[in-house]
């Protein structure tokens, strides 16, 4: 914090990021306020404090701005710290919903870690910082606060934040490469253009000496002259075009940047501060420190080794495409009027600045993250062949594509898509799929509702579904004939007269038809002798189902029933692993071998005796189960 003679009161600011900004205190409103605020922003942005990068010294600034003109306008103001009370802060909320519902709880936030500062927490009522420390609600809509829906958007020109569909991204990605390629190409034929002009200027062709003769004058001093028959003005197109024979433009960025992005699967903030230092590993992989935001104070840094690749494929690398990046920029870094520890860096015309200068090399991002607009969106738009969304559904459900709309690009659906991606690779395993961020943060910001990721899940349970039901009908016929051949069903009439015609022995049929033979939900006609044993039976009776010696009548259709019932309540409980498992084989010999050798009427009949109880719980030893 420094005060001038003049009564100005600034707080100098220089962040972990090396980036350095003035926040000049004294042209806020309520004077009375100046000393402490300024004392406690010089905290929070201090070496201890929480906001050590210039970004996220400026969004706290902006916070600290909306509070102090509010609190400003009001026709009885707080003069001095000491006045504020909790209807202020109460009030300053309800304007901040109403005017931008999406920032107003995060202005609060950074209100109350501003105020709990010593600087100016010992100056405010207890109340207040009470007040501020209590838990906002966080709307689901930006206008649920304020008892309003907000309006749906039916234009087309709706954010989106998932990720992309195959063949988005695939077409997508077809673009970023197209256009780095052309970038790539047309500064190489530049440069050898130039090596060749240097070399022998006499083997050229009076065209190509002439554009050499330009090229090395741009070499040595950065300056781009007007190419023959253009107009004299410095904002000709054709000086833009021979610049691009040499440098980098800002006409560049995008397609590069977005690359970069998708290859290295990092986010927009990470891919703006690649830095220029770096070190090879055996040709095969580099190494290079790279910033990652919003970990906290002293872990933004982080190390990675990126893949190179072979020769050629370095639009598919991402080691590989770093270093095409360090030598498309060489030549703009080095004619940089000050060493720029980042990558990027690109030629600009001058004037267009405001600079009043005819050229300039810069590095776009060396002051701040937004100094210059890369806007991806407008880049898929303008393209020779524009890039397009999936075709939208018809009208109200109706089948056929609908409208086509062009695709949103962002870093942010960029990352998403490249997330899911790897998610799917290992094969939805969390934490190997964790790369950049935590399990939770993952799959609550990156695979939670995305649309690829939901799809591919929806068909990975299928297919585990379809195997577990495979395995509980090989398990079913397995056992089946390991035990005599599977159950012995007999429609129609359950007398002794029908049953003995059915072909069971008379003294049989008539236990059968008595229920002297019936055991959990079937009869058993011998149990005695097991068929696999020849010993007393020892099994489950949901194991009855597999048993030749398993007796099934239409008397038995209502407890079968009730136990299928039953057994669809248990699958609700478990999961589909444990309920295959221990209920499948039993539940295919009833659905595939029993219930289908009776008549519709008969099985109707039978849903109107239901039992209450299924006795399933009785026919296991719950103490065994797992």
């Amino acid at each position: 914090m420094q005060q001038g003679a003049d009564g100005t009161m600034v707080v100098a600011f220089h962040g972990d990021d090396g980036r350095r900004a003035i926040f000049d205190v004294s042209r806020l409103p309520l004077p009375g306020w100046h000393q402490a605020l300024a004392a406690a922003f010089a905290e929070r942005t201090g070496p201890a404090g929480g906001l050590r990068t210039h970004a996220a010294a400026r969004t706290g600034w902006g916070s600290l701005v909306r509070l102090m003109r509010f609190l400003g306008s009001l026709p009885q103001p707080p003069t001095v710290p000491g006045e504020l009370t909790p209807e202020h802060v109460t009030a300053f909320h309800a304007h901040r919903m109403a005017t931008s519902p999406a920032t107003a709880r995060q202005d609060l936030t950074r209100a109350r870690l501003l105020f709990t500062r010593p600087g100016l927490c010992e100056q405010v009522a207890p109340q207040v910082i009470d007040h501020l420390r209590r838990r906002l609600p966080a709307p689901r809509t930006p206008m649920a606060a304020t008892g309003t829906a907000a309006p749906p958007k039916t234009d087309g020109t709706k954010r989106l934040t998932s990720g992309y569909s195959d063949g988005e991204l695939a077409r997508l990605m077809a673009a970023l490469r197209a256009d780095a390629s052309r970038i790539r190409d047309r500064i190489r034929a530049g440069e050898d253009l130039l090596r060749r002009y240097q070399r022998d200027p006499q083997a050229l062709d009076e065209e190509d000496r002439a554009l050499g003769r330009m090229l090395e004058q741009m070499a040595a001093t950065g300056q781009v002259p007007t190419p023959p028959g253009a107009r004299p003005n410095p904002f000709a197109p054709e000086r833009l075009a021979l610049a691009g024979r040499l440098f980098l433009t800002l006409r560049d960025l995008p397609p590069l940047l977005l690359l970069a992005a998708a290859l290295s699967e990092r986010n927009g903030e990470t891919v703006k501060e690649l830095p220029v230092a770096h070190r090879m590993l055996d040709d095969r992989a580099v190494e290079v420190v790279i910033v990652k935001r919003r970990r906290g104070a002293s872990r933004w840094s982080e190390t990675v080794t990126w893949e190179i690749g072979a020769p050629g494929r370095e639009l598919h690398t991402p080691g590989g495409f770093y270093l095409l990046l360090l030598e498309l920029t060489a030549r703009s870094r080095r004619l940089h009027g000050s060493p720029s520890p980042l990558l990027w860096c690109v030629w600009r015309n001058g004037h267009g600045a405001g600079l009043g200068v005819a050229d300039d090399h810069c590095a776009p991002f060396e002051h701040s993250l937004r100094g210059t607009p890369i806007l991806p969106s407008a880049w898929a738009a303008d393209r020779r062949r524009p890039l397009l969304a999936d075709p939208q559904p018809g009208r109200n459900g109706a089948p056929g594509p609908g409208q086509v709309l062009p695709l949103q690009v962002s870093f942010n659906r960029i990352k998403t898509s490249m997330e899911v991606r790897r998610t799917k690779r290992m094969g939805g395993h969390l934490p190997s799929a964790a790369k950049s961020n935590t399990m939770p943060v993952l799959f609550r910001h990156y695979l939670s509702g995305d649309p690829v990721i939901t799809s591919w899940a929806e068909e990975v349970l299928g297919e585990a579904l379809a195997d577990a039901e495979q395995a509980a009908r090989l398990a079913h016929e397995r056992a089946v004939q390991a035990a005599g051949g599977g159950p012995r069903v007999l429609p129609g009439p359950a007398d002794a007269t029908a049953l003995t015609e059915a072909g069971l022995a008379p003294s049989a049929a008539r236990q059968a038809a008595d229920g002297a033979l019936d055991t959990g939900w079937s009869a058993c006609a011998d149990h005695d002798r097991h068929p696999l044993t020849q010993q007393p039976c020892q099994v489950s009776f949901l194991d009855c189902f597999h048993c030749g010696n398993c007796l099934i009548t239409r008397d038995h259709l209502p407890r079968l029933l009730a136990l299928s019932h039953a057994l669809a309540q248990r699958r609700r409980e478990l999961s589909e692993e444990q309920w295959w498992q221990r209920y499948g084989p039993a539940w295919v010999a009833i659905r595939q071998d029993i219930l289908t050798r009776f008549t519709p009427a008969e099985l109707e009949q039978a849903q109107t005796h239901q039992p209450h109880g299924a006795l399933l719980d009785l026919a296991e030893n719950p103490w065994e189960t797992p």
